[in-house]
Parts: C-alpha cells; structure tokens; sequence
C-alpha cells in the first residue's frame, strides 16, 4: 500500500505539472487569464485520472480496447461528477462549458492511452523477444 501510494503521488504531481504549465502557456498564447476554479478542477480531474489509470490492475483480464473504453467511461463520469458538484459552488456550466469539458478531456485522454498502450505493447513484445532467446539459449544448452 506504502508503493502505491508513493507511485500515485508522483504521477499525480507530474501528471498535474505538466498540465498546469501547458494550460498557463496556451493562457498566454491566447491571452486569457485563468482563475482559481479552473486550478482547483484541475488538480480534481489529475487525481480522478491518475487515480482511474492507477486502478488498470483491476481489469487486465479484458482486452485493451475494453479496458480503455470502461477507464475513459469511468474517468468521465467521476469528472462530470466533479462538475455538478462545483455547481454548487460556482454556479451552473453552460451548454458549451459541458461541450468544452467533453472536447478539452476526450483529446488528451485518447494521446494518453494511445502512448501509454504503445508503451506496454512495446515492453510486451521486448518481453517477447527476452523469452525467445532464453529458450533458444535452453536448447543450445540441451544439446
């Protein structure tokens, strides 16, 4: 529990990092400011992400494709969540802040889970190839 803990801190910290520094570039870009409540759903959406890419273990009996497809699902519902909570506290989303919601976390999501899928059918098929010498090697040995 203790590694899992350390592991969610530290991608949620690069993972907020990351995303706060290229929301302030395109701020600047655009000139538009940002305020707190933008901040704070933010810091709610990296830990509802990391916390939901955390949990991968839970379905890896599934294929790839189903598993992204029920991660996105959950993430998204625990962000809209998120949403209607701040609605009691900021006022109502218009129609197209949902919009902008849905557009400005589906885009990073899907370049998300694509790298982090490339990633482990690349460590897969590395895995793949170390299995394949070992046994070559054990049947050189065998002979």
């Amino acid at each position: 529990m203790k590694e899992f803990i350390k592991s969610y801190l530290l991608e949620l910290c690069c993972s907020y990092t990351i995303i706060s520094v290229a929301g302030a570039v395109i701020n600047m870009i655009m000139g538009n400011q940002t305020n707190n409540a933008n901040v704070v759903m933010m810091f709610i959406f990296c830990n509802i992400a990391v916390f939901v890419l955390s949990i991968h273990k839970f379905f890896e009996k599934l294929s790839p494709l189903a598993m992204i497809i029920i991660q996105y699902v959950m993430a998204l519902a625990l962000c809209t969540g998120a949403i209607l909570i701040a609605t009691l506290f900021w006022g109502p989303v218009t129609p197209r802040g949902w919009f902008e919601f849905f557009r400005s976390f589906t885009i990073p999501y899907i370049i998300g889970a694509a790298l982090y899928y490339y990633r482990l059918w690349d460590d897969a098929k590395k895995q793949q190839e170390m299995l394949k010498e070992i046994q070559e090697k054990k049947k050189q040995v065998s002979h």
